[in-house]
């Protein structure tokens, strides 16, 4: 590819795009090549000068999805009604939400909520200093039990939009997660 690198990063997010509006509609199994090329308006030759087929667009979406360490929420402190721990989650995901909408609907990627609790707690176990086994195998199925949790509440509350307002799910999430919990995490991250 001889291209000017911004033209070659636009007909790569070009393509990203068409692929993603026809995954956001339908199955990866049922989208094509010829699919994908047409609504970008590339013929096949060039989607495969930056693809090798549709599940390495899928992934490349899924990477661009999982959040950066800057882009993680602060632990909470353990003394606001409504920990930032919380609410910065809630912000993170409704940022992705068009994304996180489809990985983790009933159309995505089974193991996409795999890949993003494996990316979080990845991120803070590697802030931490924990000095025995024992403690990390501690922190990780706290991690594990915590963010599966909130995922999982916000994937309910996205799609179902119950009543109530986002400061009641904040809260009924903070006492069902429970202070002490949270507490235990920050102690074991020093």
């Amino acid at each position: 590819m001889n291209k000017q690198p911004e033209i070659t990063e636009q007909t790569k997010a070009n393509l990203l795009t068409a692929f993603w509006a026809l995954f956001a509609e339908k199955r990866i199994d049922q989208i094509t090549v010829k699919e994908i090329t047409a609504k970008a308006g590339y013929n096949r030759g060039t989607f495969y000068e930056y693809f090798t087929d549709t599940s390495q667009c899928l992934e490349h979406i899924e990477r661009m999805s999982l959040p950066r360490f800057d882009e993680l929420p602060p632990l909470p402190d353990g003394q606001a009604p409504t920990p930032l721990f919380i609410e910065s989650f809630i912000k993170l995901y409704q940022e992705k939400f068009n994304y996180y909408d489809v990985l983790l609907g009933d159309r995505g990627d089974p193991s996409f909520q795999r890949k993003l609790i494996d990316s979080i707690k990845a991120a803070i176990v590697d802030t931490a200093r924990l000095p025995a086994a024992i403690e990390a195998v501690e922190l990780d199925l706290m991690l594990e039990y915590v963010l599966s949790g909130m995922i999982g509440i916000m994937r309910y509350y996205f799609h179902t939009r119950p009543k109530g307002s986002q400061a009641e799910m904040l809260a009924i999430m903070y006492r069902i997660m429970g202070g002490d919990m949270m507490r235990q995490i920050r102690e074991h991250l020093g």
